[in-house]
């Protein structure tokens, strides 16, 4: 009996070892999270997004991204690493091109290139012959880890996030296992950035944001809307801004924060029609992670219990559409989260197109 109790005690000073010592890959920063303000006011809760129709994907999974070319095509980015284009009521589809990486967010040119944020390998350049260029992975020297959300000026330069510059998805299992990495840790390591095709020059505006995301340039453009999804807030930065350091502290010139204190973290952003900008939430808010939040020690511990235990919130399908002023103009809810991770929406003069992560078709409603 005392060999037993031997063992027992032994497996159980093991155990506690691993759950406070093993090594982690983040090291957490203690911030003060807000306390969440659910779903009420502008985001009272419906069911808006409920029972959209669904263009079958044949088998690819997650439009992270869709946009109309200037072919009149829908283009959509998948987690094969596959762009697919088709008919806007998703006939005709084809593979458009893969470029080896993980493209997320992406844009035109004047051109008609397609300029893509890849999470791989950086900002490319897809023309309509599908030849792929590499335009920059290099920022203020060091690389690109994690180009996510990419927007193209009237100017022809390119605005894009770099979501976090210490989870890179290509050493670190993927986009979605980079990003529960970085906003776990909360080292705020995010950045916006230029690239001038005419210079070939990629400038560092904006630092500083708790992963990075969604990019959306105003209609005079002189302003950048950007979702900062780790810290559930959308900031209004002046397209000038040179090595902007944002945080918790006063917000500097140049920075308006538009939207803090989200229900959700806010993902893709896009320009609708009449002005408006569509923000869709990946996720809803967390109590757990919120109470983590000045507790740096309990994050690492999670992050050494099996995946099935980690505090990752529950799908629930929202997006909302905002005035450049900040004033919430519409917002559509799924409680159900059928559609999983609606990370943004897609607006044409009939139809609203709804992006998603891991979603297995693409969902649209009538507009």
């Amino acid at each position: 009996m005392k060999t037993i109790f031997k063992f027992l005690g032994l497996c159980m000073l093991l155990g506690l070892a691993y759950l406070f010592l093993w090594p982690v890959p983040i090291i957490p920063q203690a911030w003060v999270a807000p306390k969440a303000p659910g779903y009420q006011g502008p985001h009272a809760v419906n069911d808006k997004l409920a029972h959209l129709q669904i263009i079958d994907l044949h088998g690819e999974v997650g439009p992270e991204h869709i946009a109309i070319g200037p072919d009149g095509k829908l283009y959509t980015t998948v987690a094969s690493g596959n762009i697919l284009r088709m008919q806007p009521d998703g006939s005709d589809q084809e593979v458009f091109v893969n470029t080896g990486g993980r493209v997320l967010g992406f844009d035109f040119d004047a051109k008609g290139n397609l300029i893509a944020a890849d999470a791989i390998k950086g900002l490319l350049s897809v023309s309509p012959t599908r030849q792929v260029t590499l335009l920059t992975d290099q920022a203020d020297g060091g690389p690109i880890a994690y180009a996510d959300a990419v927007v193209v000026a009237r100017s022809g330069k390119m605005y894009f996030s770099d979501a976090s510059t210490r989870f890179a998805p290509k050493v670190w299992g993927g986009t979605f296992e980079a990003s529960i990495l970085d906003i776990l840790e909360q080292s705020a390591t995010g950045r916006i950035l230029e690239f001038d095709p005419a210079n070939g020059q990629t400038r560092v505006m904006v630092q500083g944001l708790s992963f990075a995301n969604g990019v959306a340039l105003s209609q005079d453009e002189k302003s950048l809307f950007v979702n900062e999804t780790g810290k559930y807030r959308v900031w209004k930065l002046a397209l000038d801004a040179n090595k902007l350091q944002l945080g918790d502290g006063p917000v500097p010139a140049g920075a308006q924060i538009l939207f803090d204190n989200l229900p959700g973290y806010p993902d893709n952003l896009t320009r609708g029609r009449d002005g408006k900008v569509w923000l869709g939430f990946a996720k809803p808010r967390n109590p757990t992670i919120d109470n983590f939040a000045n507790k740096p020690w309990l994050r690492a511990l999670t992050l050494r219990l099996p995946r099935a235990l980690w505090p990752i919130p529950k799908t629930y399908g929202h997006v909302m559409a905002f005035s450049e002023d900040g004033k919430v103009l519409t917002d559509m809810q799924d409680p159900s989260g059928s559609y999983p991770e609606s990370t943004g929406v897609t607006e044409t003069a009939d139809r609203l197109y709804i992006q998603s992560l891991h979603a297995k078709g693409l969902g649209w409603m009538p507009r």
